[in-house]
């Protein structure tokens, strides 16, 4: 028997809580991952947003392929298994993470500072492998809170503020996140000389990733000298022109990308580094593409600090980004953390792995 996480935001977890309780389902991009499961092993439940621990599901068949819309109009969690739900706990009795019965003794959190997200590529996606002695102790902690029902107060605002909205457009239903007012939303924050120095860092890193998989790389012309001098021998893999054959608009709008790959001439990932606090103007060019060239198969990620994923998802959410001819904006555009890249950039068999890596074990979704 194996255990492997599963993720839920505030929303799908209010909706498996309301349901039969019987399918679990995944993004067809993890049928690979979801091909690993076996019957008889175990999903460990974990709420993002709020970092709690929140069930424990058992397995009862492998993996099947259903696209009959279940918990939403849009289902996008094709990728399904019947379960049988050992553990659900209500809100108040979920378990924080960062609570110290379960900081202390899990090996990827034990001995590091709470404050730190050094530990999160163990909940940075669903169909994470848990070590055996983490999967034991999570399952008998939840079935003993399962019975105990220790509370566990949360912040009810915080919670609201994560839930989905449904959204009417002229052609479709979509559903959202409307987040609420803040102060880097209305006023537009300075640049910091060492965010910028640190973006520069992060695209060449990013560029570095590319060459070694095999990709060509462009990366926008202003930035080039500077990311050059950080990303040493990258000229023989630099783009000095776009092999597109797209209208005027649309190459403007790609030129400007942070830093793109390609496989001859075609686009395999963009990426947009958000170092600012507004994070906004690189999402803003990501749906400009899609907007642009909505039948372009380009993965999209933007990237940021661990730090400010949960803003990164709420710009990502908004109603304006929801109506795209693709599809939301949130469901075709991930999240890549500075740390989970330099994680990439350290794996020792870089140059013979595919870059479905990426989504395979370090991009996240805006759930």
């Amino acid at each position: 028997m194996k255990y492997w996480v599963n993720l839920s935001s505030p929303t799908t977890y209010e909706i498996f809580t309301q349901s039969s309780r019987t399918i679990s389902g995944y993004r067809a991009s993890q049928e690979q991952q979801a091909k690993r499961v076996q019957i008889g092993d175990i999903f460990v439940c974990y709420m993002t947003k709020l970092s709690r621990w929140v069930g424990l599901l058992e397995v009862q068949c492998e993996c099947f392929i259903d696209t009959t819309p279940i918990y939403s109009q849009d289902d996008p969690f094709v990728v399904r298994f019947q379960v049988k739900p050992l553990v659900w706990l209500p809100r108040e009795a979920t378990i924080p993470i960062h609570a110290d019965i379960v900081w202390n003794n899990l090996s990827f959190t034990r001995g590091h500072d709470k404050g730190s997200s050094q530990w999160t590529g163990h909940v940075r996606r669903s169909l994470y492998e848990l070590s055996p002695t983490d999967g034991r102790f999570l399952e008998e902690l939840l079935t003993e809170q399962a019975l105990k029902q220790h509370p566990y107060p949360f912040d009810e605002r915080e919670y609201q503020k994560h839930l989905t909205r449904t959204v009417r457009g002229s052609a479709k239903t979509v559903d959202v996140t409307v987040p609420e007012n803040t102060e880097d939303e209305t006023v537009v924050a300075p640049v910091i000389q060492d965010e910028v120095r640190e973006s520069i860092k992060m695209q060449a890193l990013l560029a570095r990733i590319g060459q070694k998989m095999g990709m060509k790389i462009w990366i926008p012309k202003a930035d080039r000298s500077r990311v050059l001098s950080e990303w040493k021998g990258g000229e023989s893999a630099l783009l000095d022109i776009l092999p597109l054959n797209y209208d005027e608009t649309t190459i403007k709008t790609i030129e400007q990308i942070d830093v793109l790959w390609l496989r001859g001439r075609a686009i395999a990932r963009a990426f947009e580094v958000e170092h600012t606090t507004s994070v906004y103007s690189g999402i803003l060019r990501m749906a400009d593409l899609l907007a642009l060239q909505p039948n372009m198969d380009i993965k999209l990620h933007i990237v940021a600090p661990s730090a400010r994923q949960d803003k990164v998802f709420q710009e990502i959410r908004r109603p304006v980004f929801s109506l795209l001819e693709r599809g939301p904006l949130y469901e075709n555009c991930t999240f890549l953390s500075y740390e989970s890249v330099h994680e990439l950039a350290n794996e020792r068999h870089l140059s013979h792995m595919s870059d479905s890596v990426i989504d395979d074990e370090y991009a996240q979704v805006a759930e």
